[in-house]
């Protein structure tokens, strides 16, 4: 990618995050999942420009929970781990092939039974809010397979499910992807079972609405992804996030075992520090999802972050010291002392049995961006990013799955002995 001498002004880019709260119900049929992303658009209709492009920003994973889809019988179980066993079992005709086939874990095996519609349901939603509300859409991001389009049809690539970020223009033609290379532990294997992206990948997406680079959650910690967007002329990051704790509580991946400090002291270390610290990122748009998904916690505040000499305000995450460089910052649901703050923490994470048990804040913020003209070569777009545009665009469809006759024999192996206990 290479860079152009321009003497064209500086522009003005609207950014907009979204802090919403989740359900797993907001999953259960495609119905619910497009009412929840549209109330998302929706939240951010009062925040967009008549005189500027408009960049929204969804949250992190917000299409991990399609794979509760149909399956809304299973919630009663109440754990993430429950219901997906469930599922599991449920939808083994077409989980064990996949298992046996292509040597994955059951909750990736899980994942990719549905994953072709999903991830169909999921991008045609997304465009279609892009268009209506004519914005440039950061999608957030979700378990997504790997593509090829082989005439009208697309091949998924056994095994690889990566967490991907999309982004998309006012036409909702795809603009590029990323997926996130630095994986939690919960991402990880015994957890939802990811693959990790490669680093060698990541590439920066110039628009009207700003050089794009993206680092989802984790990777926007990370000095090799920074370095990497940076050195490619990154204006704007993009942080999709969904922190899966307590917003209150001690840092998770700690960097020093022997100094674990406050989540929300670690957290200064991705958007706010890039933007306060690089000559190239001037901005940075970090929401983050809330709510008790089952049994799981998510809490967080969404912030978009500047230069500190355009934010000179103090103020700051709670349980820090107030600084420049916050634009727009979503309050936590209180203030007061760090104790009080950590108790109130626990009292709204799932399963607490408090009165004030996933009461989480919700929000919508905006900025002004001015950005320096710093035109950029688009990047090609890779085999997967061709066959997406074909999905989006009406001219592909992804190949329907085959229950291998192997398959059937295996599942009559298995039924067996409960057929033989039948009176």
């Amino acid at each position: 990618m290479t860079s152009h001498s321009t003497t064209a002004p500086d522009r003005v880019v609207r950014a907009v995050a979204v802090q919403p709260r989740w359900h797993a119900s907001d999953f259960t049929d495609a119905d619910a999942f497009r009412r929840w992303m549209r109330a998302q658009l929706e939240s951010a209709r009062p925040h967009l420009s008549a005189d500027h492009p408009t960049l929204v920003v969804l949250t992190e994973l917000n299409g991990l929970p399609l794979v509760l889809r149909g399956g809304g019988w299973a919630l009663r179980l109440r754990t993430f781990e429950r219901v997906a066993l469930a599922l599991f079992l449920a939808r083994l005709p077409r989980t064990l092939p996949i298992l046996l086939r292509e040597r994955v874990s059951p909750i990736r095996a899980l994942q990719l039974a549905g994953i072709d519609e999903n991830t169909a349901l999921y991008l045609h939603t997304c465009r279609d809010l892009a268009r209506e509300y004519g914005v440039y859409l950061c999608c957030g991001s979700a378990p997504t397979p790997r593509y090829r389009l082989r005439g009208r049809q697309l091949t998924r690539a056994p095994g690889i499910l990566t967490n991907q970020t999309v982004l998309l223009d006012p036409s909702g033609d795809l603009i590029g992807v990323t997926d996130k290379v630095h994986l939690t532990p919960d991402e990880q294997a015994g957890g939802v079972d990811l693959t990790p992206g490669d680093l060698r990948e990541m590439r920066v997406f110039p628009t009207p609405a700003g050089n794009l680079g993206v680092a989802i959650s984790l990777d926007a910690f990370r000095p090799d992804v920074i370095g990497t967007l940076e050195a490619q002329g990154c204006t704007v990051l993009l942080q999709p996030d969904a922190n899966g704790s307590p917003w209150t509580a001690k840092e998770g991946l700690p960097p020093d075992p022997a100094h674990i400090r406050d989540q929300t002291v670690a957290w200064l270390e991705s958007s706010w520090q890039v933007t306060s610290t690089s000559a190239q990122i001037r901005y940075a748009v970090n929401p983050m999802v809330v709510g008790n998904l089952l049994n799981l916690t998510f809490d967080g505040q969404s912030a978009i972050t500047g230069p500190p000499e355009q934010a000179p305000q103090p103020r700051s995450y709670v349980l820090t010291d107030p600084r420049p460089g916050f634009l727009a910052l979503t309050p936590w649901v209180e203030d007061g002392p760090a104790d009080q703050l950590r108790q109130t923490g626990l009292h709204l994470a799932a399963g607490s049995g408090h009165p004030r048990e996933n009461a989480y804040r919700t929000d919508t913020l905006s900025a002004d961006l001015t950005l320096p003209a710093a035109p950029l070569t688009p990047p090609e777009p890779t085999p997967h990013e061709t066959a997406l545009r074909a999905l989006l665009r009406g001219e592909a469809r992804a190949s329907r799955p085959r229950l291998w006759p192997w398959a059937l024999a295996a599942l009559t192996l298995l039924a067996l002995p409960l057929l033989r206990r039948r009176p």
